[in-house]
């Protein structure tokens, strides 16, 4: 049995930098590998489907993975998201522009994302639905979209902080070295200081955490992570048609719009709790 993994963030971080250049990357690092078994003997009470084609097809559903793990991940997403709110909020209290409209409206587009997503896991909750043995299952509409909204939502999140924390993000010393340098602490105490008395140490190190949970190796990887974890795109989507078609709630929508249709024709209202506006229409009084 053979692990091959990828280069360690971990480890990178260790070697370059320290906790206050890499705070994430130093202790949160999943270290992604290939798993290769050959020929390697799996104890029987290990395995769980064999040569059951039919089986292996049936058991996302049947054994309730696909309904359990979008609340968990919902949840973790959530969190994330947490604590990337506040420490945007806390970034732009470093560049001194948190109190232009614009940037407020942003920083309140990022809150609107992780309501919806604390909603969303309440609501897979607080909507389930009753399985086997007294278990139940999340809401399937709302983790359904927790899937489709997930990927959108932290690319877009991306976008917002990087558009408004700006060149923030990389205007850094390379490592906590520098402040150790009396000849360069210096200049980084006059030209690297952040606004409204915020010393150049604290303004790094936030920009630094800023940086490294979304612009280093180890940021990269989680926005990957976010856009596919749920799987192909375009399948997400279907399988939330599919959901909203196989649950009825399609139809109900159809039928919404079947009974505003059905309610009026060319010759004005069709129903008698609605009153037709011959007696005021001016074009009509005009073609007499």
């Amino acid at each position: 049995m053979k692990l091959i993994s990828r280069a360690s963030y971990e480890m990178v971080a260790g070697a370059t930098g320290s906790p206050y250049d890499y705070p994430l990357s130093s202790r949160f690092d999943e270290n992604d590998a290939i798993l290769v078994m050959d020929k390697v003997l799996i104890p029987w009470e290990n395995v769980l489907i064999y040569r059951d084609f039919d089986r292996c097809r049936r058991w996302t559903m049947e054994g309730g993975f696909a309904r359990m793990y979008p609340l968990q991940a919902c949840v973790r997403l959530a969190v994330k998201l947490d604590f990337i709110t506040a420490l945007l909020k806390r970034s732009l209290e470093c560049t001194g522009t948190l109190e232009f409209r614009g940037v407020q409206a942003d920083l309140g587009e990022v809150v609107a994302w992780r309501n919806m997503f604390w909603a969303l896991s309440d609501s897979m909750c607080s909507e389930a639905t009753p399985w086997v043995n007294g278990a139940y299952l999340p809401d399937h509409a709302a983790l359904q979209t927790y899937r489709v909204m997930a990927p959108m939502a932290y690319a877009k999140i991306k976008n917002i902080i990087e558009r408004n924390v700006t060149s923030g993000l990389i205007y850094l010393p390379s490592s906590a070295r520098d402040l150790n340098n009396p000849q360069i602490d210096q200049y980084l105490a006059k030209y690297v200081r952040g606004s409204n008395g915020m010393d150049h140490v604290e303004r790094i190190k936030i920009l630094k955490l800023m940086w490294d949970a979304i612009g280093s190796e180890f940021g990269g990887r989680h926005e990957l992570y976010e856009i596919n974890y749920s799987g192909s795109q375009d399948e997400i989507r279907l399988q939330c048609l599919r959901q909203a078609q196989s649950s009825g709630n399609m139809d109900k929508m159809m039928a919404m719009v079947d009974r505003c249709l059905s309610e009026y024709d060319q010759h004005g209202w069709t129903v008698p709790h609605l009153h037709n506006n011959s007696d005021i229409n001016i074009l009509d009084k005009l073609l007499k």
